[in-house]
């Protein structure tokens, strides 16, 4: 089965909302055994959303439209499959119902703008929409089928999972795949010790990589060539391996510490909240996560955690010993197992003499108190840097306190020579 991706809305044409639709889509209909041919993204005209629909049921025997199928004068995804297909709007009167009684219970007058939801083209089959309102459509058109569904990520996962997938999975064409999650490498790196996999007929790779994180992707021909290609990349990359599908670093980390009912604490200065944001956002993570402080003024590195103030005047808040004793501050003053301590130059412009990308995390503990001091992949363009540089230092935190939790020493260098493997950027 062929499939193409139809997204509405001049928001995503213009840049001003990133696609994630599109890309969601696509994972979950190759995983369900559906080869998509073409994304394509499509202004709030009726003309560029007809068009678009003909030339995609041209070429596909399933499209999926996300967007414009809202209450306004620019949702017009219903009203190009009726043109289409040349069938009228028709009012569903039990729909409409519905979205009255939602509005008065929101202590608001029913208007005819909302009950544009209910219009739908004749011989369209509604798709309940358990996530919102506008419910999605399957119509059946010259050249194949369109599933029309929301824009909204939530309301469009939540057709597709209960309406749409069920009715396109092909167990049989389904691949065999499962992503794996390192953290700390660089894809080339990666690349380079998962060569063996490469190697296989019955496997093929992908890298997709992120700020500080690389999922690969494994599609086997079939679950035990599969099983068999994860085993071997396991023993292949070690502890960079952090996890599969999507798991998450964060999740990890919380499962390895409430295994051994541990706590964390962190002390943040240039990541300014993010790395207790990242830890918190995992569910159950108040087990774990005991708090944190943002001392992002020098003085309160000394005022709140407890950071000798002459090492502050002598070499500056961008300093290894001074992220070890923002972790050891964070650990003492919170109670927790482990502190976590960060410090750095997120940039445009350097700190003290340090140059942005200079980043220091401290890690306080069971086994002692020491520093480590990533290695950022930079772009030439430091003025675009920040954002990254942040990310990955939450990132690298992480990563090293799964590596202290484990007891495994966090590699600093990994050369394509060395076999030891004493070295990892």
């Amino acid at each position: 089965m062929r499939a193409e991706i139809l997204t509405v809305g001049d928001e995503i044409l213009i840049g001003d909302v990133v696609n994630g639709n599109a890309a969601w889509l696509g994972r979950e209909l190759t995983a369900a055994g559906v080869a998509v041919g073409r994304s394509a993204v499509v202004g709030d005209t009726l003309e560029a959303i007809s068009g678009a629909l003909a030339a995609a049921l041209a070429a596909a025997d399933v499209v999926i439209v996300t967007g414009g199928l809202g209450s306004t004068s620019d949702d017009l995804t219903r009203d190009a499959l009726a043109a289409l297909a040349g069938v009228p709007l028709v009012r569903d009167e039990a729909l409409a119902g519905l979205i009255r009684d939602r509005l008065e219970r929101a202590g608001m007058r029913p208007r005819p703008m909302p009950l544009r939801m209910a219009d739908v083209p004749e011989g369209a089959t509604m798709l309940p929409n358990p996530a919102g309102t506008a419910p999605g459509l399957r119509m059946e058109l010259p050249g194949g089928t369109v599933y029309a569904l929301p824009g909204v990520p939530g309301e469009m996962k939540a057709i597709m999972a209960a309406s749409v997938l069920p009715e396109l999975a092909d167990g049989d064409a389904a691949p065999a795949v499962l992503t794996l999650r390192t953290a700390g490498v660089w894809e080339t790196v990666l690349a380079a010790r998962l060569a063996p996999l490469e190697e296989r007929k019955d496997v093929s790779l992908a890298f997709l990589p992120e700020p500080s994180e690389v999922a690969v992707r494994i599609t086997a021909d079939s679950r035990p060539a599969l099983d068999e290609a994860v085993l071997q990349a396991r023993e292949l990359l070690g502890a960079v391996m952090y996890g599969t599908g999507e798991q998450s670093l964060a999740s990890v980390v919380h499962e390895l510490l409430a295994a051994r009912e541990h706590t964390v604490a962190v002390a943040e200065s240039l990541t300014g909240g993010l790395l207790g944001a990242e830890l918190t956002y995992v569910p159950g993570s108040s087990e774990t996560f005991a708090g944190g402080v943002t001392a992002y003024e020098t003085r309160l590195k000394h005022e709140l955690l407890g950071v000798s103030a002459s090492l502050l005047e002598e070499r500056g808040a961008v300093d290894p010993e001074v992220a070890v004793q923002m972790a050891e501050g964070a650990r003492e003053r919170l109670g927790a197992v482990y502190g976590l301590g960060v410090t750095g130059v997120a940039g445009p412009g350097s700190q003290d003499g340090k140059s942005v990308g200079t980043v220091h995390i401290g890690i306080s503990g069971p086994r002692g108190s020491r520093s480590f001091t990533p290695v950022l992949p930079l772009p030439p363009d430091l003025t675009q840097a920040r954002a990254n540089i942040r990310r990955m230092t939450v990132v690298q935190a992480l990563d090293l306190l799964r590596h202290e939790i484990l007891g495994v020493a966090m590699i600093r260098r990994w050369e394509e020579d060395q076999e030891d493997r004493e070295g990892l950027t």
